[in-house]
């Protein structure tokens, strides 16, 4: 009676002997862990440093006499600024996602595979120019170029306190600066949102059309609800970079340390940073402390904002199937 024998793998372990990794491989572990590991916590020490510094070098301006101050009282002195912030980047926001939207679901969904290729590279480019350069278009090209606009909205919606108030003879208003902003912080949001709708799983695009779907209702029904999370996460990455933005605003918006919703006039509320920026050189002993104070608050804005992004991409990973 014959007997079959299996033929044995070459890379099978013998019988009775315990895999175990080799030296090499357990050093390379150990080295990639701890790399990681200090890479991780190098990011909660340097936002702690720079947290340490802005409260202590913020102190002297929150602690001392109003009137020592040179810019007077403190929170009356930068509320105006840290509503022209916020103002400013929802402003932004509101003219960018949808467009940044549209952008990337033409390119993942609707255009040529050479001309979504042509596209993508146009908008990562796009996001590699300088604020500066962003500055100098809406303050050469953009502000005269709209003012004939401004005064149709005035005359025609005046009604509406946004566009309520004598209209700006230089274009250099919040709008303008908004627009500006929109059009930096739309490549960032484009760029993320492309690459979130190019993940959606190509069964839940491919169900829906089998069940009969048009290309719309089909990014509806599959494209959206996976990509929720992202377009969250690039919106609020752009509202960070709006709220930060220092060089463009400065140049483009005729600022005013007033609160107003007003956005055609020519005294618009200015920004913190752009603030900073204006104020610095020239600002010596609690002026600088008073500064550095206001950056504490735009601080604490930019992480108050995130951290809502993150706890509204948490109640949508589990719907989604996003991590």
């Amino acid at each position: 009676m014959s007997t079959s024998v299996e033929p044995r793998d070459p890379q099978a372990t013998p019988e009775g002997e315990a895999s175990q990794p080799t030296s090499v491989g357990r050093g390379g572990e150990l080295v990639f862990s701890t790399i990681s590991t200090v890479s991780g916590l190098s990011i909660l020490a340097i936002l702690a440093a720079v947290a340490f510094f802005l409260v202590l070098l913020a102190a002297p301006a929150l602690t001392s006499d109003p009137a020592d101050l040179p810019y007077g009282e403190f929170w009356q002195w930068v509320a105006p600024f840290a509503f022209g912030t916020v103002w400013a980047a929802v402003l932004a926001l509101l003219m960018a996602v949808p467009v940044a939207i549209g952008i990337a679901l033409f390119i993942s969904h609707y255009a040529p595979r050479k001309l979504a290729n042509g596209l993508g590279y146009i908008v990562d480019l796009l996001a590699a120019v300088p604020s500066v350069v962003f500055g100098l278009w809406g303050i050469n090209a953009l502000a005269p170029a709209v003012m004939p606009v401004y005064g149709w909205l005035n005359k025609a919606f005046g009604w509406f306190p946004p566009f309520a108030g004598g209209v700006s003879g230089t274009g250099r208003t919040m709008l303008t600066a908004a627009i500006v902003l929109a059009v930096m912080v739309l490549p960032i949001i484009t760029a993320l949102c492309r690459e979130v709708f190019l993940q959606t799983p190509k069964l839940h695009e491919e169900a829906s059309l089998a069940l009969g779907a048009t290309r719309w209702e089909m990014i509806k029904q599959a494209v959206f609800p996976f990509g929720m999370p992202g377009i969250i996460s690039a919106a609020m990455l752009g509202l960070g970079r709006a709220l930060g933005e220092t060089m463009a605003v400065a140049m483009v918006l005729s600022p005013s340390d007033q609160i107003s919703f007003e956005l055609l006039t020519p005294n618009g509320p200015n920004t913190i940073a752009a603030n900073i920026a204006l104020n610095f050189p020239e600002a010596f002993g609690l002026g600088i402390n008073q500064l550095i104070a206001s950056g504490l608050v735009l601080f604490v804005i930019t992480l108050a904002v995130n951290m809502a992004a993150r706890a509204i991409i948490a109640s949508r990973a589990e719907f989604s199937g996003a991590n």
